[in-house]
């Protein structure tokens, strides 16, 4: 039998949560279907999608693939429908779009792909800075809107916002690490442990201000601007890391796995969104941009 949509559906939202419960939470479902879903989807396609350990579940290589079309698949349907919603064919025009370098590499891919899918004869111009200079470029008209770290803006009176995803942050850590094996992880158990830190939009002064609040100050082992060079570092033991779930990957580059984990305790957590003037007109390929994105990433 083939699978369905729901069934994919089901498995986006485990494999974002990291849990059949979560999954379950974010869906409004229960658990159980959640589960018969994930293992029906198993049986059709002849893999295995997840792990199963003791406390909770990790996505296999080949779910990791999988997912990607996954998603796919389901924006392919939304762009399907939304061809047949329009009253019109759309009209050519331009549309000035800003981007952080963060939301460029893990958010902005989808949502761009499903409006160019849409909307083939609007001009795209794509600019990617930090999220004080593109405040300043939509304020100053200079850009239509910006998909950025809401959490960030700063002038709420001059700009229009909204947040799309929120994601928390997690520890990263790897496979063996005496952390694993707890029932459950406490900042203050990061006390003295070596830390990988991302110095990269905000998350780099999310950070500074948590690891300030620790008692024990941790060890900043090494600092890069990389996520790739982050999960390279965690998965081969050189440190551990605090970052969104957002930017999570289970595997690094060189195909080392990489375990994630709830921390208890006060985190901090990434907004992505939209932003765009307050009180200016919308051209119709910023507005149809803006309805792709509402329509493209779920807030959670």
């Amino acid at each position: 039998m083939a699978f369905t949509l729901r069934q994919l559906q089901f498995f986006i939202a485990a494999a974002e949560a990291g849990s059949v419960s979560g999954a379950a939470r974010a869906l409004s479902i229960s658990q159980s279907s959640v589960t018969e879903a994930i293992r029906a989807l198993e049986d059709d396609l002849g893999i295995t999608l997840f792990d199963r350990l003791a406390r909770g579940m990790e996505i296999t290589h080949k779910g990791s693939a999988f997912l990607r079309h996954a998603r796919q698949i389901l924006a392919d349907v939304a762009t399907a429908r939304a061809a047949f919603q329009e009253d019109a064919a759309p009209l050519p025009g331009k549309l000035s779009l800003g981007v952080t370098s963060l939301v460029a590499g893990y958010v902005l891919s989808d949502i761009l792909q499903r409006y160019r899918r849409a909307y083939p004869q609007i001009e795209l111009n794509v600019i990617e800075d930090n999220g004080d200079y593109l405040q300043h470029l939509l304020i100053g008209g200079e850009l239509d809107v910006a998909v950025l770290l809401t959490s960030s803006v700063k002038d709420r009176m001059a700009l229009n916002v909204e947040t799309l995803l929120v994601s928390p942050y997690r520890l990263w850590l790897p496979l063996g690490h005496p952390l694993t094996d707890q029932e459950t992880i406490a900042l203050d158990d990061l006390a003295g442990q070596p830390l990988i830190q991302l110095m990269v939009d905000e998350i780099e002064e999310s950070t500074k201000v948590l690891m300030q609040s620790l008692a024990v100050k941790p060890h900043i082992a090494f600092r890069t601007r990389s996520v790739e060079a982050v999960r390279s570092l965690v998965a081969t033991g050189a440190g551990l890391a605090i970052l969104p779930s957002l930017v999570y990957r289970p595997w690094s580059l060189e195909g080392d796995r990489i375990g994630i984990r709830d921390v208890s305790g006060d985190l901090p957590s990434v907004q992505v969104g939209l932003a765009w003037r307050r009180g200016a007109p919308l051209s119709t390929p910023a507005l149809n941009f803006i309805r792709s994105a509402q329509g493209m990433v779920p807030n959670r």
